[in-house]
């Protein structure tokens, strides 16, 4: 069996600590991953996962055999991104990451605009809330929106990421639309759990209002609030990236149009600049590009 696959096998079962997992995300059976790993571990004469019912977890021998495998699938995939632009064809495989909500808005239809200008690429879009270490999850480029991006990593600002309250017509008819920043304290309001949950800040001109709002729906993700505030549940602080679509047909109105949300940044990070192979240097110029004039705006 190929080592290398058995590597690429072993480090996606520790990542996700699911054998079927693994399985979805690489397209082949489950029995077919654990004898990936069983044959791995022959190999190395050593215990790699201690496997139970209900968990995966590395041995000693498995944390080690991570980290190796790690930097010789990094390896190789320098060395197949090195060697593919010599007859002027990009190929080999990046791995993005961004936010589910920019992932579903922007970047799916990005992604594919792309590959049809390098097609022989291939690209593995890793859609997540969370904050990915992207060494360790070997990721070439983060999209990720911040007011203030990770100094550890390189970044290039992609676009602004303004916000806008809003709500449907048929809860505003309901409830009544609020005038002043105040009136948001006595109606429901959707409510994002990681950034700006029960204090939402306004600021018209040099008047600044912070309003302490009764979050009756909180969620982690921007896309499931979005379909709350369609459906009538309240009022909802969106990305314009999202909302501005529904603003435009009518299914939202913005609410307190004249006060203004604090304004974030959509960055492409990245981890070193050293070795930046054309590929990852190709998807970096094509989103500066892109989004340089906002599609959304």
């Amino acid at each position: 069996m190929d080592r290398l696959t058995a590597m690429q096998v072993f480090v996606e079962v520790a990542r996700s600590g699911s054998f079927s997992a693994t399985a979805d995300k690489l397209d082949m059976s489950r029995a077919m991953v654990t004898r990936y790993v069983s044959t791995l571990e022959q190999w190395l004469g050593a215990r790699l996962l201690q496997r139970t019912t209900r968990s995966v977890t590395l041995t000693d021998a498995g944390e080690s055999c991570l980290r190796r495998s790690q930097q010789m699938l990094s390896l190789m995939d320098d060395v197949e991104e090195e060697t593919s632009g010599r007859d002027g064809a990009l190929r080999g495989q990046l791995r993005i990451t961004c936010s589910v909500s920019f992932a579903h808005a922007q970047m799916a239809a990005a992604v594919v605009d792309f590959l049809r200008l390098y097609p022989e690429l291939k690209i593995d879009l890793n859609a997540s809330e969370g904050a990915l270490n992207l060494v360790e999850a070997r990721i070439d480029l983060a999209i990720r929106i911040s007011a203030e991006p990770d100094p550890a990593l390189i970044g290039r600002v992609l676009a602004p990421c303004a916000s806008v309250l809003v709500a449907s017509p048929g809860y505003l008819r309901a409830h009544g639309t609020p005038q002043q920043p105040a009136d948001l304290g006595a109606h429901r309001c959707l409510s994002y759990a990681n950034f700006g949950k029960s204090l939402w800040k306004l600021q018209r001109g040099d008047a600044r209002e912070q309003v302490s709002v009764g979050s009756h729906f909180s969620g982690n993700e921007a896309t499931a609030l979005l379909q709350a505030a369609l459906a009538g549940g309240g009022i909802a602080m969106q990305p314009t990236y999202l909302a501005n679509p529904h603003l435009r047909a009518g299914a939202l109105e913005a609410v307190l149009p004249q006060w203004a949300l604090p304004t974030m940044g959509i960055y492409a990070l990245y981890p070193s600049r050293k070795n930046l192979s054309p590929a990852v240097r190709a998807l970096l110029d094509f989103l500066v590009e892109r989004f340089a004039t906002p599609p959304w705006e």
